[in-house]
């Protein structure tokens, strides 16, 4: 008895799981079951001699046809005579309505149970140079409307997107807050970017390059740190080597990041990055624009590329050899980026130049030599440092690095003020530790959105304000709400005082930047827009990250808007060739100007600032107009 049940089970076991195993299965089973019923009817129809009109016999090929059409159509028994052969039929066909109500049925799941695995994302894409983008944050939106324009000279423009969250919320939140993507297709894929298996989704091996985003969770650094080295370390990637843009938040975390990544991984450190232009736009109104220009797509970028021509020139007569672009720097042999190098510098063969153009077709050597007005150059002027007056209103995770960044560029005798009331506030502001010595720092707790609050401070008082966002304890809109109403309070306060107070503010969300144009703030600084335009860059350009890296480090040449009349004479038109040459006489680049001219169109909302201007244009400039330079103080 032991035994039977055994079989029994095993029997049931074995169906059972031949029905779990799918659609296929499914239909098998009803394929068999049909066979079944057509066999039979036919042997019974053949053997008993039971024909159609109950007198003339069948063959069993022709029994078996007639079951199967049965099967098949239930009408098909409507013309059948002889209730012998009907009988057989109607049990046929009986039979036949079950297996295809069933077959319907089961179609039906598998179509159902197939879109909503579509639905979720796990199906291998198949693509070759496509951008792959892990993680998911606000940033995502700005990248990849930046590589949409860079896409638009390439066919079949792909972007890979991945992320623990659902394919279609993704879809839809790009096509909402994205808009035209022009000749790029975006493709969404639900997973875990720091799985394996889940990475083998997107094909890395084809892939162009490859964005890690920090994701809005608890510990973002680790979740990409754990990325980089699943790609990078898969048992079945590409021997070549992958282009990896990666974004870190706390530069603690940069140094295992970099082991991790090595040389494959260009390393954005986002706060550290929004840090030091958030101080250095607060210094100089406009420079954020200069930062922003750099950085898009849209207008001029920078290129690193070979130039044979340059080969044994120096980097002095190199810079003069362009009409329509910019030449910063040069790319050795190793990899290193020197921008500003030595105007004696000379361009080694196998060398690269780092450029400025609008785009790489329009980077071309001049085939006549720059025309100057040598004699519209002036001589160099020494302006003394004095000690500067800065108010810092809000705070957030930057703010320690920003007062440190701060402090490296301030004359001794600066003082520093931060105001803001976040919790916490006290205790940061308090253990704050700033470099070198004539820095004073000091700090209060007001509500910065209050007026009476703000004009207790004597904000006219103060060189520079700097506008922070209160981002780590608000949402993105809330904080830059909050920091709009302390830009209208500043406003007021300075239209009362009679005397403009220099404000530059941090926005969170690039859309909030139109409605804060009516505080008539000098500057802004969009974080996440330029934590998103770096990331695009990097993966388009494998030096990017390190370029930056000068341009921000206080060691390397960084950018400044300078007085234009203390390069050249501004009473009557010149070119920019010679204002070029009267910067590098000093050991400057030129790389634009800007001027603040209500005449002047500005198109692009650069606040006046045009960068790699044509240099054989004459132009007009005035006493009030600046020259942006690549210096080394």
């Amino acid at each position: 008895m032991r035994t039977n049940t055994n079989w029994r089970a095993r029997l049931r076991y074995e169906f059972d799981k031949s029905m779990s195993a799918g659609t296929v299965a499914l239909i098998g089973w009803l394929a068999l079951v049909s066979l079944v019923v057509i066999i039979v009817a036919a042997a019974f129809l053949s053997l008993s001699g039971i024909g159609p009109d109950d007198g003339s016999p069948v063959t069993f090929v022709e029994a078996a046809w007639e079951s199967l059409m049965r099967t098949m159509d239930a009408g098909t028994m409507g013309g059948d005579q002889g209730w012998s052969f009907r009988g057989v039929s109607l049990a046929v066909t009986f039979a036949g309505i079950f297996v295809f109500s069933a077959l319907i049925s089961v179609i039906s799941s598998g179509l159902e149970g197939k879109l909503d695995e579509l639905r979720k994302g796990r199906s291998h894409v198949i693509e070759n140079d496509h951008t792959i983008i892990l993680n998911w944050s606000t940033s995502i939106f700005d990248i990849i409307s930046e590589l949409v324009i860079a896409n638009q000279s390439r066919k079949h423009a792909r972007i890979v997107v991945m992320a623990a969250r659902d394919k279609v919320e993704m879809e839809e939140e790009i096509a909402a807050k994205v808009g035209d993507l022009k000749n790029t297709r975006i493709i969404c894929r639900s997973g875990d970017p720091t799985n394996l298996y889940d990475l083998a989704i997107l094909s890395p091996q084809t892939s162009r390059s490859v964005i890690v985003l920090s994701p809005d969770t608890d510990d973002p650094d680790s979740q990409v740190i754990k990325t980089v080295l699943a790609l990078v370390n898969d048992p079945n990637r590409r021997t070549a080597p992958y282009k990896i843009a990666a974004e870190i938040r706390d530069a603690a975390n940069a140094e295992v990041a970099t082991i991790v990544g090595g040389r494959e991984m260009q390393l954005v450190l986002a706060d550290d990055l929004i840090s030091r232009i958030v101080v250095h736009s607060s210094r100089q109104a406009g420079l954020s624009a200069v930062y922003s220009e750099l950085l898009d797509f849209d207008g001029c970028e920078i290129y690193t590329l070979d130039q044979p021509e340059l080969a044994g020139k120096p980097f002095g007569a190199a810079a003069m050899s362009y009409d329509s672009s910019t030449l910063i720097g040069i790319c050795d042999k190793e990899g290193k980026v020197h921008l500003n190098p030595s105007p004696n510098r000379v361009f080694e063969p196998g060398e690269k130049a780092i450029i400025i153009a609008e785009d790489d077709a329009s980077i071309r050597i001049s085939s006549t030599p720059a025309v100057c007005a040598k004699d519209a150059i002036l001589p160099v002027v020494m302006r003394e440092r004095r000690p500067e007056r800065t108010l810092i209103l809000g705070w957030n995770r930057r703010g320690p690095l920003i007062t440190t960044e701060l402090a490296r560029y301030v004359a001794p005798g600066s003082l520093l003020t931060i105001a803001a009331d976040t919790p916490q506030f006290e205790q940061e502001a308090a253990s704050l530790a700033v470099p070198g010595s004539g820095f004073t720092v000091e700090y209060k707790v007001i509500d910065t959105s209050s007026r009476t609050a703000l004009e207790a401070l004597d904000v006219p008082s103060y060189d520079h304000v700097l506008v922070l966002g209160y981002s780590d304890h608000m949402s993105a809109q809330s904080a830059d709400t909050r920091t709009l109403i302390t830009l209208l309070q500043l406003r007021k306060i300075a239209e009362r005082a009679g005397k403009h107070v220099s404000v530059v503010s941090e926005m969170i969300d690039v859309r909030n930047r139109e409605l804060a144009e009516v505080t008539r703030a000098d500057d802004f600084v969009v974080s996440n827009k330029l934590v998103s335009l770096m990331l695009a860059q990097a993966s388009e350009n494998e030096y990017m990250a390190a370029i930056f890296g000068e341009l921000l480090d206080e060691e390397g040449s960084e950018i400044y808007l300078r007085p234009l009349p203390d390069y050249v004479a501004v009473d009557r038109p010149v070119n920019f060739h010679t204002i070029a040459l009267s910067a590098l006489r000093r050991g400057e680049i030129a790389i634009g100007y800007r001027r603040q001219r209500e005449d002047d169109p500005d198109e692009r909302n650069l606040g006046g600032v045009t960068v790699n201007p044509n240099r054989t244009e004459m132009i007009s400039f005035d006493k009030k107009d600046m020259v942006i330079v690549l210096a080394r103080d």
